[in-house]
């Protein structure tokens, strides 16, 4: 005569590979909490829909920004405290701008105009749409080593580095690659 194994047994057996399998997802779980506790990871896709630069979908870009490339950028406080103050931008929001200037580049802020590399590449607004005064900054340097001017030069309504200034390289989320644009 055959021996069947006992129905306790089984049934005890399955509840202990069962209870693993929720003990290894739960830690899994713990972990992946952990993660992005801890670690800020930058988005893959971009939608932008503001008008200062083209409306479209974007992917991350791989490598440090050059003139020209457009970058995805957390705003400096005080910048996004404006920005949010007066609507322009939710102040945790990323800009989409484009790279005008890199670290060691002459940059310049002479009345309305903003000069870089000795060339007039943008003008710049006294005040909104709304009639408030801009911030403008009001500087003629070259950059430092951690800093890019932002400037959406085809957008005169761009809040912008010419409004102000230099901005942290820090700040720098990624490089953008258009994949769909109007």
């Amino acid at each position: 005569m055959i021996e069947r194994p006992s129905f306790h047994l089984i049934g005890s057996r399955l509840k202990r590979v069962r209870a693993r399998k929720v003990a290894a997802a739960a830690a899994l779980g713990v972990a992946l909490i952990g993660f992005a506790a801890f670690v800020r990871p930058s988005p893959w896709l971009v939608w932008n829909a503001s008008p200062s630069a083209p409306l479209g979908l974007y992917r991350a870009g791989f490598g440090p920004p050059n003139r020209g490339d457009l970058v995805l950028v957390r705003m400096p406080a005080m910048v996004g405290a404006l920005a949010d103050q007066r609507g322009y931008l939710p102040r945790h929001v990323p800009l989409v701008k484009r790279v005008a200037a890199l670290p060691h580049d002459d940059a310049c802020a002479f009345n309305e105009v903003i000069i870089i590399g000795g060339e007039i590449v943008a003008h710049r607004e006294k005040s909104d749409s709304q009639g408030r005064p801009l911030p403008w900054w009001k500087e003629c340097r070259k950059l430092a080593d951690n800093e890019v001017f932002l400037l959406n030069g085809d957008a005169p309504g761009s809040f912008d580095s010419r409004y102000f200034g230099p901005v942290p390289s820090t700040n720098l989320i990624e490089r953008l690659v258009p994949l769909w644009t109007e």
